[in-house]
């Protein structure tokens, strides 16, 4: 497969009247034409801070890639100017934001919206762009587009509403989309046809998709492949299978085991003990290591390198380690000294 982004040892930091907050430490992936790539964790583990860096749209003020490389085109993301990073967004990466009407402008009609996009990054004429407009409202599932392109916003159900971001998001056809909870505030059923949606448009479009979320459920229907993020870094990567039959990492295997099971009379759920660490000082070691049930003295001290398990499969634990021993001899000889 053909790889169209590369995000190399992304680290970001916000600066606070508390100190710096290192929100992304270290975060390496790779994304190719097609799939569906998911990055999955707890609220405030880095996912959507990662896609933010992706598109360039961290604060000015606060937010600062402190180091790392964003490849897409053979163009470092994170270092082409401002006006260079406009023609890109939206044009060749565009993103779904979680919630709808945050996204669209409540006193502009949906029409309006979406033609200003084709205008600003394609050279046609209006009647083009409203032609183009109507073909996506209906491939997103839009009943009447006609009619629906002179409404606004607040005529829209949620579920409409969503479709018509996802619209917004596909109208110059992107080579990458990145969705951001795109089905957080929306019902079960309504949920299943996003994500329906979102097969049929990759089908047609072959668009690569970034999929952030912390629901595991969405994960298993949708995406091929996985990154567990915690603490603003990934702890385990995978193929889908790799991730929900074959877990390694034991922050992997507590999200597991918190999502409610169907097909088990009386499963019982299993939470995570404890709370992340303070990104204000993170931890040297393994930064899951005080909720870990398999806790040893090397986790605290050291963060333990990549472990490849197969040439789709790899994660950053000491249990996956056969160094593991020889570092905590190493360790509890240096405590002596």
């Amino acid at each position: 497969m053909q790889k169209v982004l590369s995000v190399h040892d992304l680290h970001v930091s916000f600066a606070t009247y508390g100190g710096s907050v290192q929100a992304v430490r270290g975060v390496s992936f790779d994304l190719f034409e097609g799939e569906t790539f998911a990055i999955v964790g707890e609220s405030g583990c880095g996912k959507s801070v990662t896609s933010q860096s992706i598109m360039g749209l961290l604060p000015k003020y606060s937010a600062k890639i402190t180091s790392g490389h964003i490849q897409f085109k053979h163009k470092d993301l994170c270092k082409i100017p401002e006006r260079e990073m406009r023609s890109i967004r939206g044009a060749d990466i565009s993103m779904i934001f979680q919630d709808p009407m945050t996204a669209l402008n409540p006193t502009l009609t949906v029409g309006d919206q979406l033609t200003e996009a084709l205008l600003q990054h394609q050279t046609m004429s209006k009647k083009a762009a409203k032609e183009a407009v109507l073909s996506m409202l209906s491939l997103v599932g839009i009943p009447d587009p006609k009619e629906r392109l002179k409404q606004y916003p607040h005529q829209f159900s949620g579920g409409m509403r969503q479709r018509i971001v996802i619209a917004m998001a596909l109208i110059c056809e992107p080579d990458i989309l990145i969705a951001d909870e795109p089905t957080t505030a929306l019902d079960v059923t309504i949920q299943a046809q996003i994500l329906e949606l979102f097969k049929e448009i990759q089908r047609k479009t072959k668009v690569s998709i970034i999929l952030i979320t912390h629901d595991l459920g969405v994960v298993a229907q949708v995406a091929d492949r996985v990154a567990v993020m915690y603490a603003g870094k990934i702890a385990e990567i995978g193929t889908r299978e790799d991730i929900f039959y074959q877990p390694q990492h034991p922050y992997t295997k507590g999200l597991l085991n918190s999502v409610p099971r169907l097909d088990l009379e009386d499963a019982e759920l299993i939470p995570i003990d404890g709370t992340p660490p303070d990104l204000f000082a993170p931890p040297a070691g393994c930064p899951f290591a005080a909720r870990c049930p398999h806790r040893m003295t090397v986790c605290d001290r050291v963060y333990p390198d990549q472990t490849v398990r197969s040439t789709s499969h790899s994660v950053h634990c000491w249990l996956q380690d056969k160094r593991a021993e020889q570092a905590a001899v190493s360790v509890g000889t240096k405590d002596k000294q």
